[in-house]
């Protein structure tokens, strides 16, 4: 599908390759989602018995430096996971952690020789601000692992005192998979895993190890020297959490022992998830029958410009970055949103070009849909959102969401040029789009000041049109553009528009 934008034509089939066909006005289906779990694409049916309530954990940042590009892939995607169950109704309940205390904090604690405290506040600020600036909406819970060691210490303890976890000479507690394996549970629901092949039995107290080195892993790690004052006291001594711990205790701690919803990247699957749910369900506080998530959604890695992100090759963004390049955070946001959360995604400066173009297309459709409408109540809506509702219904199909967009504005554009749309038409368009956007986030364009002069030169060049002096009309067009502006002929007059 070809879209003219200006004196360009972007082929939005490059950003949608999995448009959706045949989208019928308010065909609502039911959601299905890839559940990671059951690997298989499922209905969504929440835990509440009222079918109302929806709990959503999403891992958040670990708070050692500025969440960068791929990072913010995952973040966008639960957002519109959970501005989506918003939009069919439920009430969510969403928490996202922030993980203020691991192995790679603490390194970098010592290298500043900063207070914790100090050092990760600073991130967490700059996350929250991120997060305003993609249009993400604000987790009604953010914990932070530091505000949660009694409940991770209890944790700790019920799968100490059920065998499943032990105390080592140094005063740390490693999680054993055999004893667990062992009691009739299963470790690999998430990942398959040899075992055949691994090495269990053996500990690993670093947060983040290899598929192949699946072993018993720390709870609670001993202070050592190298941890500085980042210790808390516990049954077992002086120490600080796991990074896996730390999720379990907080998720169960605000959304319960069984809960809907659990996002991440699909790198956290192993060993984090996974370890999530060994320790969370070898703490047997699920009523029986439950699991501790029902439905694990896992988002794809993000490539940038062809190529996996690293400082060294140059294509290491963060957010700010971006924005220092004069890219704004609605550009960002639908660039990101462009791609299935399950295939992996090249994120390059050229797309956000792109974005701008795309988002230019709707705003400029959006404006002239309001000079119709004028203050004209909207009785109804569109089609818009029973179309969008059967792509997305269909496993977030982003694609197809933004197919049946483009078509509804190529639709409106052809409605407005034959003069077809009354106000209240034009008001029902507005509303139906608002409705998606609820979802999308993208808001509208940002309101742009004309300066006195360019407005006093497109007074100047009416005057001239009128006195039929189109000479002097045409230069002063001329001048205009030279300035960055053009001039747009509207039902209301004209008017200057940036180029």
């Amino acid at each position: 599908m070809c879209i003219a934008a200006g004196s360009a034509a972007v082929d939005f089939s490059l950003f949608f390759p999995r448009l959706a066909h045949n989208l019928h006005p308010h065909s609502y289906m039911a959601l299905k989602l890839f559940n990671t779990l059951s690997r298989s694409v499922q209905e969504f049916l929440p835990l509440d018995p009222g079918g109302k309530r929806v709990g959503l954990y999403c891992c958040g940042p670990t708070v050692y430096d500025f969440a960068h590009i791929g990072n913010w892939r995952t973040f966008v995607f639960g957002d519109l996971v959970r501005r989506y169950l918003e939009f069919k109704g439920y009430a969510v309940q969403h928490v996202m952690n922030i993980t203020d205390v691991d192995d790679k904090i603490i390194k970098r604690v010592r290298e500043t020789n900063t207070p914790l405290r100090e050092f990760t506040g600073k991130f967490a600020a700059a996350f929250r601000d991120d997060l305003k600036a993609l249009n993400c909406r604000q987790p009604q819970q953010t914990p932070h692992a530091t505000e949660h060691i009694g409940d991770i210490i209890t944790l700790i303890g019920k799968l100490v005192a059920r065998g499943l976890a032990y105390q080592t000479p140094d005063g740390s507690v490693y999680f054993s998979i055999e004893k667990y394996r062992g009691s009739g549970l299963r470790y690999g629901q998430l990942v398959k895993l040899n075992f055949e092949e691994m090495r269990v039995g053996e500990r690993v107290r670093s947060d983040e190890y290899e598929k192949e080195a699946v072993a018993d892993f720390a709870l609670w790690k001993a202070r050592v020297p190298e941890d500085g004052a980042v210790f808390w006291p516990s049954p077992w001594g002086e120490g600080r959490p796991g990074w896996h711990i730390e999720c379990s205790a907080m998720s169960m701690k605000l959304l319960g022992p069984s809960f809907d919803l659990h996002l991440g990247g699909e790198d956290l699957m192993f060993p984090h998830h996974e370890d999530e749910i060994a320790q969370s369900e070898g703490a047997g506080m699920q009523a029986s029958g439950r699991p501790f998530v029902k439905y694990w959604l896992h988002g794809a890695h993000l490539l940038v410009e062809g190529k996996k992100m690293s400082k060294s090759l140059g294509n290491f963004y963060t957010l700010r970055d971006l924005l220092a390049k004069g890219f704004s955070g609605r550009e960002i946001r639908y660039l990101l949103l462009t791609a299935h959360y399950r295939e992996t995604f090249n994120f390059t400066l050229e797309g956000l070009q792109g974005a701008r173009t795309a988002l230019a297309r709707i705003d400029e459709c959006l404006t002239k849909l309001r000079e119709v409408a004028g203050h004209t109540p909207a009785p109804g809506d569109s089609p818009l959102p029973g179309q969008f509702a059967q792509a997305l219904d269909d496993d977030l199909n982003i694609s197809g969401a933004w197919g049946a967009v483009f078509e509804w504005v190529r639709d409106t554009n052809r409605k407005l040029a034959e003069n077809a749309l009354d106000p209240t038409a034009a008001a029902n368009a507005l509303s139906g789009w608002e409705k998606v956007d609820s979802v999308l986030g993208v808001g509208a364009a940002p309101e742009v000041e004309v300066p006195a002069e360019v407005t006093a030169l497109v007074e100047a060049r009416q005057a001239a049109r009128k006195a039929r002096d189109f000479q002097r009309a045409d230069a002063i067009r001329d001048e205009l553009k030279a300035k960055g502006w053009i001039i747009e002929d509207t039902p209301k007059g004209a008017r200057a528009k940036r180029l």
